[in-house]
């Protein structure tokens, strides 16, 4: 069983930053992906950052720029730095590791996953 718990979110104001911590334990893969996912009210889940075990990174277009990933294999851990944050960034972020190779960007492709964080970024 792999548990992740993601921590760091908050209420900021636009043009802020926030870095998310999510820590890995239990019965984790060799090797796997990390992977950032955010959830609005109403929408669907969407795909944010991810970055496979040899430290390539894969950022969705409305973050790249601005968002950072990085991991901490010592402690397995990932983090997401996020900086001038939006309104629009407001959500539920997740941390998440696939059940399948590579890095998807489909959440649906996604076995194992926190409980989130909220994120909330006012004008």
């Amino acid at each position: 069983q792999v548990q992740l718990a993601e921590s760091g979110g908050g209420l900021v104001q636009a043009g802020a930053s926030l870095r998310l911590s999510c820590a890995t334990s239990g019965r984790t893969p060799n090797t796997y992906t990390m992977a950032w996912f955010r959830q609005a009210p109403g929408m669907e889940r969407e795909f944010v950052a991810s970055m496979i075990w040899s430290g390539v990174a894969d950022y969705a277009d409305s973050v790249r720029g601005r968002f950072t990933i990085s991991r901490d294999y010592t402690k397995n851990t990932a983090y997401l730095q996020m900086d001038n944050l939006k309104p629009e960034d407001t959500a539920i972020y997740y941390c998440a590791i696939p059940g399948v190779g590579g890095a998807p960007r489909s959440h649906q492709l996604y076995d194992y996953w926190g409980r989130g964080t909220q994120v909330t970024v006012s004008s």
